[in-house]
């Protein structure tokens, strides 16, 4: 599949972290179970039968686990576009998802899990001809998953399938996307926020950005900071994404002082975001959740375990089924009998 993906030097992309703050991380409906298991004899992860995916029970090594229906699942993507995209199913031009993040918030515990997924990921996505018929699903680029659809809302839900089943049909209660163009509105409502540089990434072209520096990023260059990649240079997503994440955590902290001090602020934020892009969340629930994620704790995110491989063509990363699983247990389920009662 060519779909445009020449190599260009020096290629920006986009505003993962951005993202993240306009949802704020949460959910609103209660989840209804994984669905997987491991089988003992082989030691591999396999998808249940329709009827035992109901359950929200697996077992794995030996012990039962029940999927902790107190969580509530997102997914956030950043779209290479500078506007909302018009297009028709089929037609591979309404951009791709280059910044893709779950997040999972514990209403009872009120704790957020950050899981990074590098765009690169190979899995089994579904493309479509030009006319819009579906060829089925093939194994590509997670990132390209939403390039196939209209630009908006049926491109993140075929984002949001692939991701769910790429974690063994984890239930995803919504989504929102945003283009290049949001990031400097962000940074307008948000302010500067300050950084320490993880790696040495940017150095070659921006030396002030050395790893281990400690960089104010404000509108003139915060997108060198979260966008820039030189895609000449092999597996730079992955040090870009690194790059992303520090942003996450910044941005996060300003977002928390400035609800603190202005009630209104989430409200606002949303306003101001929602030319850039496409939720299934309204203002209100907006609201909802960005108060919880700021009153709330951060739990150790994570990277869906795998390995960065030079493909024929382009990048790959190739997942870690058995590590991946163990995450999926370990963020998503409790052993039997141990998970806590849910307050009002």
């Amino acid at each position: 599949m060519s779909n445009g993906r020449k190599r260009k030097k020096k290629l920006w992309l986009i505003p993962l972290g951005a993202v993240i703050i306009v949802v704020a991380t949460a959910g609103v409906l209660i989840l209804r179970g994984l669905h997987t298991e491991k089988s003992e004899e082989t030691g591999t992860a396999q998808h249940q039968s329709a009827a035992a995916r109901t359950s929200g029970t697996v077992i794995w090594d030996g012990k039962t686990y029940e999927y902790n229906d107190h969580l509530s699942n997102y997914l956030i993507l950043g779209i290479d576009t500078r506007e909302k995209s018009e297009t028709s199913v089929g037609q591979a031009d309404a951009g791709q998802a280059d910044a893709i993040y779950l997040i999972s918030r514990d209403r009872v515990e009120n704790t957020v899990t950050v899981i990074s997924i590098p765009r690169d990921t190979m899995t089994e996505i579904e493309t479509f001809a030009p006319g819009g018929e579906s060829l089925g699903k093939s194994t590509d680029h997670i990132s390209l998953a939403y390039s196939y659809g209209d630009g908006g809302h049926n491109s993140c839900r075929l984002e949001e399938e692939a991701v769910s089943n790429l974690f063994y049909g984890l239930p995803i209660q919504g989504y929102c996307a945003l283009n290049m163009d949001g990031i400097t509105a962000l940074i307008q409502s948000v302010g500067p926020v300050a950084v320490t540089v993880p790696n040495d990434s940017l150095e070659p072209e921006y030396p002030e950005f050395a790893a281990g520096s400690q960089v104010t990023l404000n509108e003139e260059n915060t997108e060198i900071f979260v966008r820039y990649r030189d895609t000449e240079e092999r597996q730079s997503a992955l040090a870009r994404m690194e790059r992303q994440e520090e942003f996450i955590r910044a941005l996060g902290e300003s977002v928390k002082g400035l609800m603190a001090k202005d009630s209104g602020f989430a409200g606002k934020l949303y306003e101001t975001m929602k030319p850039y892009m496409v939720t299934s969340m309204g203002n209100d629930e907006f609201v909802r959740l960005m108060q919880s994620a700021s009153e709330g704790s951060a739990a150790e995110g994570w990277t869906v375990p795998g390995e960065p491989v030079d493909g024929q063509y382009y990048d790959e990363y190739h997942v870690d089924d058995e590590a991946l699983y163990e995450k999926i247990i370990e963020t998503f389920y409790t052993e039997s009998g141990t998970i806590k009662g849910e307050t009002p």
